[in-house]
């Protein structure tokens, strides 16, 4: 077994977190604060082909692995996880789906834009009362003939107001339950598409999360993804790569958290002496490192499977349960380490505890991690 990074794989993390230091770092305290989209920033990211990393070089993508994106996941999130969640709703769930799935002319009109960067993709599954449970649809697409009626609604969406296209997923026949819904295409502007007011969150403030509203919006034909009823098999097999992204995420909100607490140890006085040699404040750094090391080799093994087309849904599951998990206990440790100075913001980890609440929800909550890992394990 290979446990050292290849050499591309050190000059792609150098870069993330080159990036991550010079481009996210300055400003993160204001975005947060103010909620503040990160446009310019994620402009780059495209120009450094970090928002279609994915994605083959013939559709305007970088062709990278996933375990690539794993590493530019972590190093983004160690200093912006609102910058982070866009990159991997963009690389995980639109791209992904559209390349896996889409025919030729989705593909050209859609995913090429979206892996150069030049737009913004947003992944609506969950409603008002289904959260992530794609069985229980609302939001509807009548079959009209040479179109879709889509009416519903959508929220919790990542990139609500700064998405240009949407891959929206509707129920098309009731009576054939989780066959009987599809995956569309809808684009920004069209008529009866409504974005709601920006949500006000806890974390991840940098992030737009808006709720959508769709009222007998056309959809034309040619925009449903795959066959009639594929819409289910799409949404089990993006979240599936998207938990590998948000595990990612986890892995780096806790990195940055431990990066820090370290840092602070070493640098603050208590008693006369420096924190890192008090043996209290070493056992908390002896079990955030574990914790995070196993949680990055659980991230990197559900990479290293999906890029050796092996099944992946457990692996994908165990990294994002443990990884989110990991990423709550170690901030709200370093938030402890740095003690009063912990709960300023100036000093990050206050901001990277509020960060790491959510990977415990999105792309499913802990508890669905673990129906998922039980249910793989007593097939």
């Amino acid at each position: 077994m290979q446990f050292d990074l290849t050499e591309e794989h050190l000059m792609i993390q150098r870069a993330a977190r080159d990036f991550a230091q010079n481009e996210l770092k300055p400003g993160i305290i204001e975005r947060d604060e103010h909620q503040k989209f990160p446009a310019e920033q994620i402009k780059k990211l495209g120009e450094l082909g970090f928002m279609g990393m994915m994605v083959s070089p013939e559709y305007g993508g970088s062709g990278m692995d996933a375990i690539s994106y794993s590493i530019v996941m972590e190093e983004l999130s160690k200093i912006d996880a609102s910058t982070s969640v866009v990159v991997s709703v963009n690389n995980s769930l639109v791209c992904y789906g559209l390349e896996k799935f889409g025919n030729q002319a989705q593909k050209q009109k859609y995913l090429v834009p979206l892996a150069q960067g030049d737009v913004i993709g947003a992944f609506c599954l969950s409603e008002p009362e289904a959260g992530s449970d794609a069985t229980s649809q609302r939001t509807t697409a009548i079959d009209m003939g040479d179109h879709y009626l889509l009416n519903g609604t959508k929220n919790w969406i990542t990139g609500g107001s700064t998405a240009s296209t949407f891959i929206v997923i509707a129920q098309t026949d009731v009576a054939k339950k989780h066959r009987g819904i599809n995956a569309f295409i809808v684009e920004k502007g069209w008529e009866g598409f409504t974005v709601g007011p920006k949500e006000n969150k806890m974390g991840v403030r940098g992030s737009d999360t808006h709720s959508l509203m769709f009222n007998d919006v056309k959809v034309p034909k040619e925009n449903r993804i795959g066959e009639d009823g594929f819409g289910f098999k799409f949404a089990m097999a993006a979240l599936e790569g998207g938990r590998i992204g948000i595990a990612s995420q986890a892995l780096g909100i806790a990195s940055g958290a431990y990066e820090l607490s370290v840092q602070y140890a070493k640098e603050r006085q208590a008693f006369g002496k420096a924190l890192a040699d008090l043996q209290a404040i070493q056992f908390k750094l002896a079990d955030m490192a574990t914790e995070i090391e196993a949680a990055r080799l659980l991230c990197y093994r559900a990479a290293w499977l999906k890029d050796n087309h092996l099944p992946y849904a457990q692996a994908a599951s165990m990294a994002k349960l443990f990884a989110s998990e990991t990423a709550m206990r170690t901030t709200i440790e370093a938030v402890q380490i740095h003690g009063g100075y912990g709960y300023v913001k100036e000093y990050h980890v206050e901001r990277l505890m509020r960060d790491a609440k959510i990977t415990q929800i999105y792309e499913g909550t802990s508890e669905i991690q673990r129906i998922v890992i039980s249910r793989e394990l007593l097939k």
